[in-house]
């Protein structure tokens, strides 16, 4: 590995942009990428700053070919591989003071050595904050966009977890607190990075990519949505796997259930409830009992009794709540292998989703969830099972909702419970009201600043933008029938045609971007692609089950909505060449 970094900070950035002319000069000048070696080009990058962000490389570094490398896939959850040969590029815009943060947009910037002439834009998580690692991860694929041979870029959406925490102003959610900084996460921080990333890549490889593509789940999703939205003119194709763009909404949800669930476990008089027995409102065998009569309810109707609902639009509550009824407990109270009539309540209210005083919707309803014995599910709704992580609806949402989508921002006091209290005792009518407000100093409420959820996508169409939306049915954080209604909305607007370049694939089973009894391993980049560069638009996308599922290697089709897949009668109910995707019954 070879290494050149550049002293950070305001003054050094002061001297660099003193002859940032003469820079740029420079690179318009420079010999041809062919007349210098690849980490020659690479080192000559340090210290560049694109005249129109300001953004200055503040390290290069060259990687070897078969250099060693670990990717995050999840929380505990690694993967050994070697990356190609290639130039790493980490770059800061200017440091921003506000309210004793110093705050900055960082991305990080992959270069192969043997490029295939294409762009990859790699989504973030949660809060963002963290400058990601740029090896473009696929979200079930077995590899990753760098080990492809792609450029990928990275970036933490303008706040560092670490450097932007305050314990008394939520935390890692301080930024919430500035409305740049809120507008950089919502939205204003992905377009700079492009541009900026694809002005570096210019300058290594001296000829522009042949395509662009964004790839990215939940928030990262999100992105994926406002860059159709907001800046539709930078990716020739985008993959926007269980899109938060309703993220502020979505929170109202994540208190809504917080209440529900919370009430199971709350001492008889209690203001609240403790929040460190959340876990223990449902247990292992009462989630698989909830996912039984799910099942019984549903699973046949899509042609197949096999444990997957792929039907879902005609699985309804009436049906379900008749099966629930089957597994409660008869001698009244709960039990370790029955359901309690108040665990039944509390799933139902979950599943219709946060509501007003007068019965208006405040988010979406959901698709009742067959992967809900999963702990992909229980562990954002309720903890992990042996309670040691707590639900990261409380952990995550409560003070994101008080911090960064409600105008003005809520200060809560510092601590889990804290949050569990703001979530139980929430006015929902009035929160919902603070999303969309606006008051000094912002200029734009929350969700205007970090919704992406228009139906309006006339501008990426024109300039014929395609958008695959994959979407985990037993998702627990965003509701997949509130992507579906999404769709349903943008295809009026297109006169039923918007399947043309747009297109939903429900994943039966998957929770949260990954997880649950599903075949959720899929490659929907190399579905873009073929669809983008060959004009094949996804018809179907060949998947399978992983080892930690209850059908290891499985396969199944995954279907553009509102078609499902459906067993053809005849040949191995096992594999995808057995079942066809067509319109429900």
């Amino acid at each position: 590995m070879l290494l050149c970094t550049a002293v950070g900070g305001g003054t050094a950035h002061a001297a660099a942009t003193a002859h940032a002319a003469a820079t740029a000069h420079a690179a318009d000048t420079a010999p041809p990428a062919s007349a210098a070696s690849p980490e020659q080009r690479c080192h000559a990058l340090q210290g560049r700053i694109h005249p129109a962000t300001s953004f200055r490389v503040l390290q290069a570094t060259y990687h070897a070919a078969d250099e060693p490398y670990e990717i995050n896939l999840a929380p505990g959850s690694t993967r050994r591989t070697t990356l190609p040969a290639h130039c790493e590029l980490q770059a800061e815009t200017p440091a921003r003071l506000a309210n004793g943060q110093r705050y900055a947009i960082r991305f990080r910037l992959r270069l192969p050595s043997d490029w295939n002439e294409r762009f990859v834009f790699q989504g973030g998580g949660g809060s963002n904050g963290d400058i990601g690692d740029a090896t473009g991860k696929l979200y079930g694929a077995d590899d990753t966009a760098i080990e492809r041979r792609y450029a990928v870029l990275s970036q933490d959406s303008g706040h560092d977890n670490v450097r932007n925490n305050d314990p008394q102003r939520g935390g890692a959610m301080v930024f919430g607190f500035d409305p740049h900084a809120r507008s950089d996460y919502g939205h204003a921080s992905l377009k700079k990075s492009a541009d900026a990333g694809l002005w570096l890549l210019r300058q290594y490889y001296k000829r522009q990519p042949r395509y662009t593509y964004f790839v990215g789940c939940s928030k990262g999703g999100q992105e994926g949505m406002a860059f159709a939205q907001r800046y539709p003119e930078v990716f020739d194709g985008i993959v926007a796997t269980a899109p938060g763009f309703a993220l502020p909404k979505a929170a109202l949800a994540e208190a809504w259930d917080t209440r529900a669930f919370g009430r199971l476990v709350q001492a008889p008089g209690a203001p609240g409830f403790d929040v460190a027995r959340l876990h223990t409102a449902f247990n292992g065998t009462q989630l698989t009992q909830l996912r039984e009569a799910i099942l019984a309810a549903c699973d046949a109707k899509d042609g197949l009794r096999d444990g997957i609902v792929a039907d879902i639009a005609h699985c309804t509550d009436q049906e379900v709540l008749a099966r629930l009824q089957d597994k409660r407990c008869r001698a009244g109270g709960a039990a370790p292998d029955c359901l309690s009539q108040g665990q039944i309540d509390a799933l139902a209210e979950s599943v219709r989703g946060p509501q007003g005083r007068a019965g208006n919707a405040l988010y979406s309803r959901w698709v009742w969830p067959s992967g809900i014995d999963s702990p992909a599910w229980r562990i954002w709704k309720l903890g992990s099972e042996d309670g040691k992580v707590p639900a990261l609806n409380v952990m995550l949402g409560g003070q994101a909702l008080a911090a960064l989508f409600s105008t003005p921002p809520s200060v809560l006091p510092p601590g889990l419970q804290a949050a569990a209290d703001y979530q139980f005792q929430l006015d929902f009518d009035r929160q919902a009201e603070n999303i969309q407000s606006v008051a000094a100093p912002y200029q734009h409420s929350a969700w205007q600043d970090i919704a992406a959820r228009s139906a309006d996508l006339t501008r990426f169409k024109a300039r014929g933008g395609r958008l695959l939306v994959p979407h985990g049915e037993s998702d627990p954080v965003f509701s997949l029938a509130d992507t579906l209604n999404w769709f349903d909305e943008v295809n009026v607007r297109e006169h039923g045609a918007a399947s043309s370049f747009v297109r939903v694939f429900p994943v039966p089973g998957m929770c949260h971007c990954s997880g649950g009894p599903a075949t959720g391993q899929f490659d929907a980049l190399a579905a873009m692609v073929a669809w983008v560069e060959h004009g094949k638009a996804p018809d179907r996308i060949e998947a399978r089950a992983g080892d930690d599922t209850p059908w290891p290697g499985r396969t199944r089709p995954l279907c553009p909505y509102p078609q499902v897949a459906r067993y053809e009668g005849t040949g191995n109910p096992e594999v995808a060449e057995s079942f066809s995707c067509r319109a429900p019954d």
